[in-house]
């Protein structure tokens, strides 16, 4: 009998630890919030911090938290429906903060938490959407310029890639206005991506007159060329000149990580 009260008591001891310590207060159940979002124990953080945003829901801080907690256990790329509410909510969270009227940084937070969310669910609209204004919050940042960047990348690659792969056309061929197919393609990726394109190349550029060493900026600098030199189908020349100036973006890019690389070398002294 003892035995058996004692594996009972453990027991019950055993999922007690697992239940989330009762708060009274708001700022209790943010403390309480926190310390467990610093030890890693993210679906208890999570669990304090809605509970925070229940007991006040004035205060920004606790649905920051809360939007910053369930963005931390969302995973990129997985579209499961699970996961796919776990960012939904998150937004949901920042949505809230940014209608609370916050602070500046907390205001850039949220909207680059939001635009980062739909990156990776690929909502790419909405996703430059919102890096574009957290450039309209603080025009001196750069990282929104270059997320644009990558996102006018990414949206128009994709298609570009999935059209070209249904006419079999090689890694190494550029789409010819000479073949009826090619054309075709090549034409409706113009008109769907052009513009895109020149967004894009127009924001990383912002981004390198802000951080002249954005070496990341630099790359997609060379990617974003090489997708407007493919859909140069009727202007050889043009498109040349696309590939060109890609290459020179090449050429920019491992220079700055070579200059960065020796910058983070200690010099050597001589023996004395």
């Amino acid at each position: 009998m003892k035995s058996s009260s004692r594996w009972i008591a453990a027991l019950f001891f055993f999922f007690v630890a697992f239940i989330p310590l009762q708060a009274q207060s708001y700022d209790s159940e943010l403390q309480l919030g926190v310390r467990a979002y610093k030890g890693a124990r993210y679906e208890q953080a999570t669990w304090h911090f809605r509970k925070a945003t229940e007991l006040d829901p004035s205060q920004p801080n606790a649905h920051l938290y809360l939007a910053t907690a369930l963005t931390t256990q969302y995973i990129p790329g997985v579209e499961s429906p699970d996961n796919l509410f776990l960012a939904e909510q998150a937004i949901e969270q920042y949505q809230r903060v940014l209608d609370l009227g916050p602070e500046p940084d907390s205001k850039m937070n949220c909207l680059k938490g939001i635009a980062y969310l739909y990156l990776n669910m690929k909502k790419w609209e909405d996703a430059k959407a919102y890096y574009e204004k957290a450039s309209a919050v603080d025009p001196n940042d750069p990282e929104p310029y270059y997320s644009v960047g990558v996102v006018s990348w990414t949206w128009c690659y994709l298609p570009r890639m999935e059209g070209r792969a249904k006419l079999s056309i090689g890694p190494a061929e550029h789409l010819s206005s000479s073949n009826a197919e090619q054309k075709k393609l090549c034409d409706e990726l113009r008109i769907k991506n052009m513009r895109t394109i020149e967004e894009g190349i127009d924001s990383l550029n912002k981004a390198i007159q802000l951080r002249p060493n954005y070496d990341d900026a630099m790359a997609y600098m060379n990617l974003l060329y090489r997708e407007k030199a493919d859909l140069e189908c009727d202007n050889p020349s043009l498109r040349a000149q696309d590939l060109r100036t890609a290459d020179e973006w090449v050429d920019k890019t491992l220079e700055t990580k070579r200059a960065k690389a020796r910058k983070a070398i200690p010099a050597q002294t001589s023996p004395q």
